[in-house]
């Protein structure tokens, strides 16, 4: 990529940086709100550790709650913002016309404007998870061992680029469709049940358990956070990162495929 391409991704980051910090406080308020479930969370498990009177898979009632803890600040990290309706948005209104002209990539466009939003809502949203780390800290045990904060990084960093390859494929839904939103929400309520943000995936049966890490919803949450609770160790972490990497290209490839697609269709179309 040459030079020139480079700086006009570099202009598109900080256009979607400032366009993006408009909305600083709606991604704080929605931070702050966003933790209240956990209220209910540590609720849940009090009563039901009390209920067994002992551990569950591994997990007790502290590190349990450390779970639900890593869960939120991940997803903070990696989920995009609202990135589906803009494209969506982009693709309806014939918006794209203008981007069509330009050598400009629109995926290599919309990823550094996702890349914009994740730093202001990572910068916006720490402060109140920070304090809720701090009410925890009981509960919060880091890793001695170097390797799992290398690790559970490349983890993390390959999670919110499937995340962001799923939700521009399922963006380019609106090349065909006016109303996409069906779509993302069953999409959605599958990564959410299958994620690990429920509740822990290893905690499932072993059949189960089995059947999840061959899906892709298995890797954009929940496996960066149980590498760095050390619950993927050895083979079952390489295994878990050469999965999630095999996922990542899937991913990646889709998207392309569907933009190709959509693009031909748009354009046949008269778009």
């Amino acid at each position: 990529m040459s030079t020139s391409r480079v700086e006009k991704y570099v202009s598109v980051f900080n256009i979607g940086l400032q366009n993006t910090f408009v909305y600083r406080w709606n991604y704080f308020l929605r931070a702050l709100f966003g933790l209240i479930p956990l209220a209910g969370t540590v609720f849940l498990w009090a009563a039901v550790f009390k209920e067994r009177g002992g551990g569950l898979h591994g997990y007790d009632y502290g590190s349990m709650i450390y779970y639900y803890l890593l869960t939120i600040l991940v997803s903070n990290l990696v989920t995009p913002t609202e990135d589906e309706w803009q494209i969506a948005a982009d693709i309806r209104e014939g918006q794209i016309n203008a981007l069509l002209t330009k050598p400009m990539s629109y995926l290599a466009y919309r990823f550094s404007i996702f890349l914009s939003g994740r730093l202001v809502y990572t910068f916006v949203t720490l402060p109140p998870i920070a304090l809720i780390f701090i009410y925890f800290r009981d509960y919060v045990v880091l890793p001695t061992d170097p390797m799992i904060y290398l690790f559970a990084t490349v983890s993390l960093v390959m999670a919110a680029l499937i995340q962001f390859f799923i939700t521009y494929s399922l963006a380019m839904m609106a090349f065909w469709i006016l109303e996409i939103s069906t779509i993302v929400f069953i999409v959605y309520s599958f990564e959410y049940f299958l994620g690990g943000q429920r509740f822990p995936i290893d905690i499932m049966p072993s059949a189960v358990q089995a059947v999840m890490k061959w899906l892709p919803f298995y890797y954009e949450l929940f496996c960066p956070i149980a590498i760095f609770l050390g619950r993927l160790r050895g083979a079952d972490l390489v295994q878990a990162l050469a999965i999630q990497t095999g996922w990542l290209l899937l991913a990646w490839a889709w998207a392309n495929l569907m933009w190709k697609r959509g693009l031909g269709h748009y354009q046949a179309v008269g778009g």
